[in-house]
């Protein structure tokens, strides 16, 4: 006779691990169908949230039962459905959201990519051009406008969630100018210039992404006053002048941008300007399991990747720069403070 252990054996473990895109996909339909934002604080039956979901009541139970299983909505002892703090996070009106992120990392295009995986890792390369004849933006963006809204709400939700936090660490000593490189709608210098009244600053991304910036740094908005808006890839050149540059989550892509940004930027600096570039680490941090699929989803879709702590030091000194404190912003992302040599 055998018993029960409360600790998976690690045949049980494998077999629920190889049915991750079960627990993937039913993020997704719960993302898709609302179910969060359906329950209230009231415990409510299956049949009653799918009602107001309109779906078919036993498979909506289903669904429910094996997110519970993950810890995503509860179920108690009358057959009724709660909320559990994981399943919060997939309401549109949760501070701390996760739902347009969810559908991002879930998006259609990933269901074709990740059975390649093996390809790309005899490669090195991304898989994307094999799939639809096009690299991974021209096919959202020309193909897949859907998922490219999906994208740019996802970017938003995360950038607005994580400035909040970069404002907290990020020490201006007495810089009295920034600049958010590559820094999309500009949240994290919009956070920045809120809690320096003293500091003007300029926005840096690609003219299509600037055009949709942030209300406040836009004419009109209460801090368009200091605020600069520039159009451009820094990849190609760095129009900008600044005390303090920063970089967030855009040194990624491939080597040869990292180091065509980083060297635009160094052309640009003047000596002892500071350089802060923020990014995710697949090494040394509590989000590892988070990050590491990140890091496998880049190689699909771009050919990037993330950067360890070394590696990220390693390029910042190739191009130059003096490296000195690194710390963590989050348990997402890690600051990386450098100095431009005089």
């Amino acid at each position: 006779m055998t018993t029960a252990s409360a600790t998976p054996l690690p045949a049980m473990r494998l077999r629920e691990l190889v049915f991750g895109a079960a627990c993937a996909a039913a993020l997704r339909a719960a993302a898709r169908l609302g179910v969060a934002d359906a329950l209230g604080e009231t415990p409510v039956t299956a049949a009653e949230l799918a009602a107001e979901v309109k779906a078919q009541p036993r498979a909506l139970k289903r669904l429910l039962r094996a997110l519970t299983c993950y810890g995503i909505f509860e179920e108690d002892k009358e057959g009724r459905f709660v909320h559990t703090e994981m399943s919060r996070l997939l309401r549109k009106d949760d501070p701390h959201s996760l739902r347009d992120i969810s559908l991002w990392c879930t998006e259609p295009w990933t269901w074709d990519a990740w059975p390649l995986l093996d390809q790309a890792v005899r490669t090195g390369g991304s898989v994307f051009g094999d799939l639809y004849g096009k690299e991974f933006f021209d096919y959202l963006h020309a193909d897949a406008p859907e998922s490219a809204q999906v994208f740019n709400r996802a970017m938003t939700t995360s950038s607005m969630q994580s400035a909040r936090d970069v404002a907290e660490v990020l020490d201006l000593g007495g810089a009295k100018t920034v600049a958010d490189i590559g820094g999309g709608q500009g949240h994290v210098l919009a956070g920045l210039l809120e809690k320096h009244p003293h500091i003007r600053g300029t926005l840096l991304d690609l003219p299509r992404v600037v055009a949709a910036a942030d209300p406040r740094l836009l004419e009109g908005g209460s801090l368009a006053d200091r605020a600069e808006i520039v159009p451009g890839d820094c990849r190609e050149a760095m129009p900008v002048a600044a005390d303090l540059y920063v970089i967030k989550n855009i040194l990624e892509w491939d080597d040869e941008s990292t180091r065509r940004t980083l060297s635009n930027v160094m052309a640009a600096a003047s000596p002892g300007a500071r350089v802060v570039v923020i990014e995710n680490l697949v090494d040394d941090t509590p989000s590892m399991t988070f990050t590491t699929s990140m890091d496998l989803l880049l190689l699909l879709n771009v050919g990037g990747a993330k950067h360890t702590r070394e590696s990220m030091i390693s390029r910042m000194t190739e191009s130059g720069l003096v490296v000195g404190d690194v710390r963590p912003v989050n348990a997402y992302l890690h600051l990386f403070d450098s100095v431009v040599p005089g």
